[in-house]
């Protein structure tokens, strides 16, 4: 997508749908939000919907990091303990059959 062909408004909108998308557990679309509007936020020259912009791509990074730590602290507790939890763990991962071809 080139941003530069965008409105202004048509910019802030499409950033704010990035956002509140990653509320219904999509965070990979605050990642996607903060790469795509980092420029529009802090570094090109002043325009009024900036600062709008620039609350949504902030709050996107943090979600980000939080979303990223939290998986990754599951992935290390799961794989430390899986043994341990015995047949609960195994119920709990995803494990693709081998078979035939």
């Amino acid at each position: 997508m080139d941003l530069r062909r965008m409105k202004d408004e048509e910019k802030l909108d499409l950033c704010r749908k990035y956002y509140l998308g990653g509320f219904a557990l999509l965070p990979f679309l605050w990642g996607i939000n903060s790469i795509w509007f980092f420029r529009e936020a802090f570094y090109r020259d002043h325009f009024d919907q900036q600062k709008q912009i620039k609350t949504y791509v902030i709050r996107c990074i943090i979600g980000t990091i939080i979303w990223v730590a939290i998986i990754t602290t599951w992935v290390v507790i799961f794989q430390k303990y899986r043994a341990d939890w015995g047949m609960i763990a195994d119920d709990m991962s995803f494990i693709i059959p081998k078979g035939e071809l």
